[in-house]
């Protein structure tokens, strides 16, 4: 089959797309394959002739669209049939038709006569715009695919392609058969073949072909643009299309995740030795062999291409991460070096003597001579790039010394064999500084720099908003270090047991309070972020993979390297004690140590003081989304979050008897909520994060102040963990009595009891918290919990809300009282009555029945009298009704 075809349509035009599998040479050429005037936005120069508009059919039925042949200036003429206007190529105007629909046979006709055929959207579309009506060649319905420039790949069938083409010219679209860079979207049918691998690596946006009939759908939308990103995203091509992917050397729960990944990616997965699989990813750390002979149509990649497939949003070139069995002809060297059991057995021995002592020559030319502290022996090597491991394995592994150690210093004298235990205590502050920068950097130039990214291919991994809150304050952390470092590795090249270590650590002291409080207060917030993306975005969890693969991460996740700060000021601070313990009491340098000490122990609290208020302030935030109507002045800079109390209602005041109540305490108030019968929808940020909806409904917030007594109710064996408040609200003349059973083992009921009067005596300034408690009989303030976890009383409960929704719709209190009233005068006035007396009348029905109303008793306000045993108060009933 030729590369590229010509395809002929029904209107006798030629269309240029191509129609290849594989493409064998992608050109860049000057000459753009399209018919002349194809695209809206060429400009011809055409004599000044008057433009007459011929609406065909039903377009001259349509209202709007004469609106706006009037709006742009146009004239205009309806007609049924062409026949009617006679020979339309006449020298004294241009005629332009306004078809509906594209396929009937009056469309045909005006094509096949080479008419200036449009649609009614580009009529709407010029009129929205202020812009004269354009001049094309081909038919054009609308301008969905304005200023798109499409090129076609992997399309084999010619029926297929010549629909498609004919599409996008109707929709304004410009085609190339060969892709270059002006080239805006590749609609492939394939992931095979050059110009895929050129879109890219170029970044072009690859779709399905569902994406232009999809357009086409939309066609008579005026707003509509096919290049908008959320619905091009919902037509692109997965990375793993065409793909059947089996998985070698992983564990079951890699293996399971990365076929869930496969799915998700528009993949296939089969066991591993199947002859369907087009690709074997490996895991190259634990195969060094593959256990058959692979065809040669599979592709053996190693499993960074199937999780940079997965970051890129398209399928990677198999040839930069193909496996390679880890047996070379270096290693094959090494290991004849090393075996002594050939006849030249006594040279190779020679030469591999010479070689180890030259190794230690170089080792002893080093400014920093080996440890000798026991406690220090392994932990960390000047070389390694993260300590991670404790054995001699990983710092011999690693262990080129960074540049900065090996730079020499103009004023270094020959250090001596042997150090002080001093030296020796203040190399490992250094060592493990200069570790702590490289994990910094390793952070900030592995992970964060990549995602801040601009351009990134298959568009940004995270958004600004994530990323700032996953890496938070550690440039700024990066560079207080960095100067530490450059210090320490100053005092170290030309030491003497007068330097100074602890005016180091002041000279940055305000600098580290600056920089840590941000990060740490943070920290939590960032490992949720961490998790969350990587379960939520697909293709950030593949860039984890990636990167945390590397040797520089020294096999530690994300979240691992990013809890090195939090741990870094009090490992500092040991390091200091240790250097302070073996610093002589005449050295000066022992006061600084003490300050320096100080200064640290200072940042902590600071951190410590600051993380506790940002977490309160956070309880705060997680209250007022939980409770739906949560009034706004409960956010108060004083206020904090005591204790959380889950509840069921005693009494019907607050709500009906056995509901679930929460009770938030806080420092001087008392938010009372109750749980929501409807769920509302989940609330998303601008940010995108989805909030889950609010579960609480708002029903008082009570000032600590109101509370006048709190009653422990005596357990019995009708009676478990109950507990009462007595409180007066500031518009009632008399007490209420709210009764509550707790449903949580924590806290216990005295403790809550306790901590419950202490802030109330805190508000009230009272010193006595203790004689706020009261104890009181069950009988005597009609409580009872036998019943609450009943299927009776559920049911019940269930009963009386039907009822109330059934007496409130049918309520009369609904109708407006000045209509009443109205209805009431004219009736008495029909009767020769007053309509002062009617109105009397109507009054005391009115009180009648709410006296007789106001006799029945209400189980949660009860008078008190002689309930308590260190007092004896009365407490009157009161009663409210509404009707």
């Amino acid at each position: 089959m030729a590369d590229n075809s010509t395809l002929v349509s029904e209107t006798g035009r030629s269309l240029l797309a191509d129609s290849s599998v594989l493409d064998s040479k992608i050109i860049e050429t000057s000459k753009d394959n399209v018919c002349p005037g194809s695209g809206l936005d060429v400009e011809e120069e055409m004599p000044q002739i008057e433009t007459r508009v011929v609406l065909v059919r039903e377009a001259g039925k349509h209202e709007e669209l004469l609106k706006a042949l009037e709006e742009i200036k146009v004239p205009y003429i309806k007609t049924d049939t062409i026949e009617e206007l006679g020979d339309s190529d006449s020298p004294e105007f241009e005629t332009i038709f306004v078809v509906s629909d594209f396929q009937d046979s009056v469309f045909n006709n005006l094509c096949k006569a080479d008419c200036r055929v449009i649609g009614p959207p580009v009529v709407l579309h010029c009129a929205q715009k202020g812009e004269p009506l354009p001049f094309s060649c081909r038919p054009l319905y609308c301008a969905s695919m304005l200023n798109l420039v499409l090129c076609f790949t992997g399309f084999r069938k010619k029926d297929e392609l010549v629909k498609l083409v004919t599409l996008v010219h109707h929709m304004g679209g410009i085609i190339r058969r060969d892709f270059s860079s002006k080239v805006t979207h590749l609609v492939a049918n394939s992931t095979h073949g050059d110009k895929f691998r050129v879109a890219v690596s170029l970044g072009t946006p690859i779709v399905k072909a569902e994406w232009i009939y999809k357009a086409w759908e939309k066609r008579n939308e005026t707003d509509f643009c096919a290049a908008d990103d959320d619905f091009r995203n919902q037509f692109k091509v997965p990375p793993f299309q065409d793909c059947t992917l089996s998985f070698l050397g992983f564990s079951d729960d890699e293996k399971a995740n990365m076929e869930e990944m496969t799915e998700m990616q528009g993949g296939h997965y089969l066991p591993v030795g199947d002859e369907r699989c087009t690709h074997l990813v490996v895991e190259e750390s634990t195969v060094k062999d593959l256990p058959f002979e692979p065809l040669k149509k599979l592709y053996v990649v190693k499993q960074e291409w199937f999780w940079g497939s997965i970051q890129m949003d398209a399928r990677a070139g198999e040839s930069m991460y193909l496996f390679e069995k880890s047996e070379s002809p270096g290693l094959k060297k090494s290991v004849s070096l090393l075996s002594l059991s050939t006849p030249n057995s006594n040279r190779k021995r020679r030469r591999l003597k010479e070689t180890l002592a030259q190794l230690t020559r170089e080792t002893d030319m080093s400014p920093f001579p080996p440890r000798k502290r026991p406690s220090a022996e392994h932990s960390l090597s000047i070389g390694s790039l993260l300590d991670i491991s404790n054995t001699p394995e990983s710092s011999t592994t690693n262990g080129e010394t960074p540049k900065s150690c090996a730079r020499p210093s103009k004023n270094s004298t020959p250090l001596p064999l042997k150090q002080s235990a001093r030296w020796q205590v203040a190399k490992e502050l250094y060592q493990t500084e200069s570790n702590y920068v490289d994990i910094l950097t390793t952070i900030i130039q592995l992970f964060q720099v990549p995602l801040e990214k601009e351009g990134q291919l298959g568009g940004p991994i995270l958004a600004q908003e994530e990323i700032k809150t996953i890496f938070g304050s550690i440039p700024d952390i990066l560079d207080v270090h960095t100067k530490i470092k450059e210090d320490l590795e100053d005092l170290m090249m030309n030491w003497t047991e007068s330097k100074s270590i602890g005016d180091i650590i002041l000279k940055y002291s305000k600098d580290l309070l600056k920089t840590y409080p941000p990060f740490v207060n943070f920290f939590e917030m960032s490992k949720e972020t961490i998790t969350r993306c990587e379960k939520q975005k697909p293709r950030f969890h593949a860039f984890l993979k990636i990167n945390q693969a590397k040797p520089e991460c020294g096999r530690q996740s994300l979240a691992e390297l990013l809890i090195r700060p939090v741990q870094r000021l009090p490992s500092v601070a040991l390091l200091l004690n240790d250097i302070k313990k073996h610093t002589a009491e005449e050295n000066p340098d022992k006061t600084t140590l003490e300050r320096a000490i100080e200064s640290l122990k200072e940042v902590m609290t600071h951190i410590n003081e600051d993380k506790r208020k940002t977490e309160a302030q956070r309880q705060f935030f997680d209250v007022v989304y939980e409770v739906d109507g949560c009034p706004a002045n409960l956010l108060s800079s004083h206020r904090s979050l005591v204790k959380r109390l889950e509840t069921v209602a005693l009494g019907d005041d607050l709500c009906d008897r056995g509901e679930q109540v929460t009770l938030f305490l806080f420092n001087d108030c008392l938010e009372i909520a109750r749980k929501r019968h409807k769920v509302i929808g989940a609330f998303k940020s601008p940010h995108g994060h989805t909030r889950p909806p609010a579960s609480l409904k708002h029903v008082v917030l009570m000032p600590l102040s109101q509370i006048k007594k709190v009653l422990d109710i005596r357990e019995t064996e009708d009676c478990h963990k109950a507990f009462a408040l007595v409180v007066r609200p500031p518009t009632e003349l008399n007490n209420k009595l709210l009764s509550f059973q707790m449903t949580t083992e924590e806290p216990p009921k005295e403790e809550w009891l306790k901590m419950l009067c202490r802030h109330v005596a805190n508000t009230i300034c009272k010193a006595d918290a203790e004689n706020l408690i009261y104890t009181a009989d069950p009988e005597s303030v009609e409580v009872n919990t036998k019943d609450m976890d009943s299927t009776l009383s559920r049911a019940s409960r269930a009963i009386k809300k039907t009822s109330k929704k059934v007496t409130r719709a049918f309520s009369f209190s609904k109708t407006p009282k000045r209509a009443l009233r109205r209805a009431l005068m004219s009736h008495s006035a029909t009767e020769g009555r007053s309509p002062s007396s009617a109105n009397e009348s109507y009054i005391g029905s009115r009180l009648t029945s709410t006296s007789s109303l106001a006799g029945v008793p209400s189980p949660s306000l009860v008078s008190l009298p002689s309930i308590f045993e260190k007092r004896s108060h009365t407490l009157s009933r009161s009663t409210t009704h509404l009707i």
